[in-house]
């Protein structure tokens, strides 16, 4: 019975410690596939599918501090986020960041003028509740905007 309580211990202290890594391990490329599978199932299943999916926090669209959210493309306002629902049906487009800067109003007009790109901003992490450098990869489908960004470590 020891020795399975060891083994129990280690398997434990393993996922903690390999959790906080793998969040690290994020890459721009896990933000452009999360965008391109909204974009596939909003194709496929329609903008009502992918924001009710989104906003139940569906593991496909969320995964830690990788996530998901849209607005719409021409007003800006907010129509799904997984960690934040009290944004939802509001346009934020021109509060700022803490540093002054406003990145929503960017992502919309990234969106417009290519269709998709990255936007530079800090947010608040919601695996750590602290204010971070962010990148996030938007896209343009239809009348939305899809957004998936990384913390900068």
């Amino acid at each position: 019975m020891k020795a399975f309580a060891a083994v129990l211990t280690a398997a434990t202290l393993s996922v903690a410690v390999l959790a906080p890594a793998a969040a690290n391990s994020l890459t721009e490329k896990d933000a452009i596939a999360m965008v391109e599978r909204g974009a596939a199932l909003m194709k496929a299943k329609g903008k009502d599918e992918l924001i009710k999916r989104v906003n139940a926090k569906d593991p496909e669209f969320v995964q830690g501090e990788l996530y998901l959210s849209m607005r719409d493309a021409k007003t800006g306002i907010a129509v799904a986020h997984p960690y934040n629902p009290s944004i939802i049906g509001k346009d934020l487009t021109d509060v700022p960041d803490a540093n002054g800067k406003k990145y929503r109003r960017e992502f919309i007009d990234v969106a417009a003028a290519k269709g998709k790109g990255w936007v530079d901003y800090m947010y608040k992490n919601p695996t750590t509740g602290k204010i971070e450098p962010k990148t996030t990869y938007v896209q343009r489908v239809d009348d939305l905007v899809l957004e998936s960004g990384i913390y900068k470590k």
